[in-house]
Order: structure tokens, then C-alpha cells, then sequence
């Protein structure tokens, strides 16, 4: 009850065990809300009702909170009509209660920390409970359900609670849907009405894109050689470069630019990425490098470039044959470590499932492709895979790549929020050179002029916002993806 009987001194009332309470705070917390409403803003960068082990208290902190947000006042007046018909509120005192609360508050000058003490005990409670049902799982652990799939499941109860300081899901109100929507809508007001989420550094994708949105999974599919791990990584360095938090009330750092990066590249070394990041910053081709057929300005140029770059928030793991489940437990610990605000895999074929013998190809992608997307929603990150398109590309006489051509690969198409293809008709042009000399080769010379080095990305699925196309200069010699030169793109508009 919320006068704390039988409760205050830290036992449930069902069971001899301790648990980690405290009422003394959970009611100094909503007294100091209620003698100043102020103390509501800062609260709330971290607590929620749900976090009160007094179900009444969590019930008078989420009125308040609807009362302030709503521009009213969160008087015991306005609470008592607001509370009126709620179930638990009259029998636990009522105005009476409320009245109580506001006039016993010790100070209010130790208001955060009352609060942060709430939501401290109500994590402790859901190490508790995870705890139990760990050691339970184990005792009657089965065939199917083996040690290695408890653990990755215990990591991901952890990881939600470290983040949370709530353990479990369940239904959320409309209202905290509303919130959150709105907060997304205030994000992108505050960058210039242009982008909700993170600026892929590509001035034409993130016109179309609005930028890369938390929780979504992008596909990024091409063609051997079209460059998509080169525009995966230049969007990754572009997001890293950009990056700027700032410090909340509750001393968390928030991302308000940019982000940290993190990158899974199962087919390239890191070194090889890192190569190819310092050709594009220095200016020197990437295959000088590799050959070492530089001079002193280039060696000088590549040493400034990796003095720029040391710092860039952008972590590369290059293990590989990794497993979806070892992605999802790397991911996490990256974000409860580092932070975490993109994620690029590098490509999601060369993941594995669950390693069972009996699923075919497709349906351990199937299994790859659910996974990445319920990673996206459970870091609130957006996630880009990269996928390596079939053959059948090749056989058409228009070989831009179209949706039917992921169609063989499990559900990526049905669960991708947007689906983008790499295409350059250049790559393709150079490989069929004429007789010279005949009227074929003049045609194909000036095609060839008339394409340059202009790359096409492709949005062949968007959940929200139009498909169609958009043209980027490519410099093959650094693997940089690049905006058209703005003569041009005045031009075109």
C-alpha cells in the first residue's frame, strides 16, 4: 500500500525475502514533483512510473507527468480529479495522501536523488528477477534449449535492463507513442527541418531518406563491384565524422549529431577498411598505398590524415563467420560500452543462423533477416546490411538491380524498412568494348563520356517516403561515394 505498511521495511508481503525498497524515496520523489513541478523535467530524463514498486505511486508520477506535459499544474487539487475514479488511488488515501506527500518532502534539493535511488532499487528488483528465472531455466534445461541460447537470451533480459532499468516488455500507452513521435518530429525541427534521423553525409540519399531512422533495417544490395561496402563505409565515416553529444540532467551523454559507428565486416580486415578510409581523406590512392609505391608529400598526407581519423568513433570488428546471435551480443555490448547509434554488417550472407542441420539457405537468411531487424528495434539504432544480389542480374539486358532480385533471398525484402541498390552503368560499359575503329565503338565512347562517373543508388522500398533514384559522383581510385558537383545538381532540379 502507499502508506507503507507492511512494506517499508523492505519485505514483500508474500515472502520472507527481502527486496530492494524504498518508499521513504519513492514518496520524497513525487512530494518534491508536487511542491515544485520544475523537478519533473529533470526526473523524467530517466524515470518512469513503471520503475515505483508502490503500483499507486507509479500511478501519481505518470498524472504528474501527464498534468505537466499538458501545460497544467500537478497540484494535489488536479491530481484528486485527474486520480478520482483509478483503482487503489482512494483506498491508499486519496487528496489526503497527496496533501501528505507534498507537505513531508524532506528538501527538494535532493529531489534527483531520490529519484535515481527509485530507479536504482528497481533494477536491483530486475536482477532479481532475471536472476530466479536464469537458475530456474538451467535446472530444467532441455534438448532444445541449450546453454549457449540461455545465455544469449540472459544477455539480451541484461542488456534491456542496463538500458531500461526495467526488465520485461509489455504494451506502452498511446501517449508515450505520441511522445516519443514528437520528440522525433522536435529532432529534425532542430536540425533544419531536413532529417529525423542520422545524415548519411549524401546530400540527395538524405533528401530522400529523411536519414538513416532508429530502429530501421536497410538493405544495401548490388552486384559484385558496384561498391556497396565502399558506400557502406563512407556512410559509416560520414556519421562518425559528424558526431556530437551532449550531457543530460541525469549525467548520460545524448547523441544530437552523428553517432558512434560500429561496423562487422566478415569479408574485409580492418586494415584493409582503414586503408581505404586514409586513401579517401589523404588523397592517395588506395592501391599506392597497398604497394607502397608512395612519396614523401603522399606518406606525409596519410600520417596527418591518421592523426584526423584516431579519434573517430568508429569501431570495426572483422571476425569472421560470425552467427546473427554473436552480431546481437557484440552489438549490445558495444552500446552498453561505447554507445552505439549505427550499425553496419558487411554482408549479412556471410552470416550464419541457429546452426541447425535441417534449415536450407533460405531459410537460415529468413532467420538472419528477422534477427537484424529485431536487433535494430531492441538497440534503437538503424542497421545497415549489406547484400550480395544473385546472377540473374547479369542475364538482363538492363541490368539495374529491381526487388524481384532479393526475392530468393529468405524474407529481406518483407522485413527491410528500406532497400536500397548500388548501380554503376560504367562498370558494366568498360567490360564491353567494341571493335575500335567501327561505328558500335564511337557509340559506345560517347555513352561512355556521358556516364562518367556518376553511380546510381537506387530506393527500390522505403516504408516512409517515395521510392526512386539518386545519382552520386563515384571516384573509383579512393572508393569514395560523393555528392554530384553542385553545377550540376542546380541543373537538374
Amino acid at each position: 500500500m502507499a502508506d507503507g505498511s507492511n512494506t517499508s521495511d523492505g519485505f514483500h508481503q508474500d515472502t520472507e525475502e527481502k527486496l530492494p525498497i524504498s518508499l521513504d524515496a519513492e514518496q520524497a520523489i513525487l512530494g518534491s514533483i508536487l511542491f515544485d513541478n520544475e523537478i519533473m523535467v529533470r526526473a523524467t530524463q530517466f524515470l518512469k512510473g513503471e520503475h515505483f514498486f508502490d503500483p499507486v505511486h507509479g500511478m501519481i508520477y505518470d498524472a504528474a507527468k501527464s498534468l505537466i506535459d499538458g501545460g497544467r499544474l500537478a497540484s494535489p487539487v488536479a491530481l484528486d480529479t485527474y486520480l478520482a475514479s483509478s483503482p487503489g488511488y482512494i483506498e491508499a488515501g486519496g487528496r489526503k495522501y497527496l496533501e501528505q506527500l507534498a507537505a513531508n518532502v524532506p528538501s527538494t534539493t535532493g529531489a534527483i536523488d531520490y529519484a535515481r535511488i527509485v530507479f536504482d532499487l528497481s533494477t536491483c528488483r530486475g536482477l532479481m528477477s532475471l536472476g530466479g528465472e536464469m537458475v530456474d531455466r538451467a535446472k530444467h534445461s532441455s534438448l532444445d534449449d541449450t546453454p549457449v541460447r540461455q545465455l544469449e537470451d540472459a544477455e539480451q533480459a541484461l542488456y534491456k535492463l542496463a538500458e531500461t532499468g526495467k526488465y520485461g516488455g509489455g504494451f506502452q500507452s498511446f501517449s508515450q507513442s505520441l511522445a516519443e513521435s514528437i520528440e522525433l518530429a522536435d529532432a529534425a525541427f532542430r536540425r533544419g527541418g531536413g532529417l529525423a534521423g542520422i545524415s548519411t553525409g549524401l546530400r540527395d540519399l538524405d533528401r530522400q531518406l529523411g536519414g538513416l531512422h532508429p530502429s530501421d533495417l536497410i538493405i544495401l544490395a548490388g552486384r559484385p563491384s558496384m561498391g556497396k561496402s565502399s558506400l557502406g563505409v563512407n556512410i559509416g565515416v560520414n556519421a562518425a565524422k559528424a558526431f556530437a553529444a551532449e550531457r543530460q540532467p541525469d549525467g548520460s551523454m545524448k547523441t544530437m549529431s552523428g553517432g558512434m559507428v560500429g561496423l562487422f565486416s566478415l569479408e574485409m580486415s580492418a586494415e584493409q577498411i582503414a586503408t581505404r578510409i586514409i586513401s579517401d581523406f589523404a588523397r592517395v590512392p588506395s592501391e599506392k598505398i597497398r604497394r607502397g609505391e608512395i612519396e614523401q608529400s603522399d606518406f606525409d598526407e596519410i600520417y596527418h590524415a591518421s592523426r584526423e581519423l584516431e579519434q573517430l568513433p568508429l569501431f570495426i570488428d572483422d571476425t569472421g563467420g560470425l552467427s546473427i546471435a554473436q552480431v546481437a551480443a557484440r552489438a549490445r555490448r558495444l552500446k552498453r560500452q561505447h554507445g552505439l547509434d549505427l550499425l553496419i554488417i558487411d554482408y549479412i550472407q556471410l552470416l550464419t543462423g541457429s546452426g541447425k542441420r535441417n534449415d536450407n539457405r533460405v531459410q537460415e537468411i529468413t532467420e538472419i533477416s528477422q534477427g537484424l531487424k529485431a536487433l535494430a528495434k531492441e538497440l534503437n539504432v538503424p542497421i545497415i546490411g549489406l547484400a550480395q544480389l544473385s546472377r540473374q542480374v547479369e542475364q538482363r539486358d538492363d541490368k539495374r538491380p529491381q526487388l524481384a532480385d532479393l526475392r530468393e533471398s529468405g524474407s529481406i525484402e518483407q522485413d527491410a524498412d528500406v532497400v536500397l541498390f548500388v548501380f554503376r552503368e560504367k562498370y558494366y560499359l568498360s567490360r564491353a568494348e567494341p571493335r575500335e575503329g567501327t561505328e558500335e565503338h564511337a557509340k559506345w565512347m560517347a555513352r561512355l563520356t556521358e556516364v562518367g562517373d556518376t553511380a546510381e543508388v537506387i530506393i527500390g522500398k522505403q516504408r516512409h517516403g517515395p521510392i526512386g533514384k539518386v545519382d552520386l559522383h563515384f571516384e573509383e581510385k579512393f572508393t569514395k561515394f560523393s555528392n554530384l558537383a553542385a553545377d550540376r545538381y542546380s541543373r537538374e532540379d
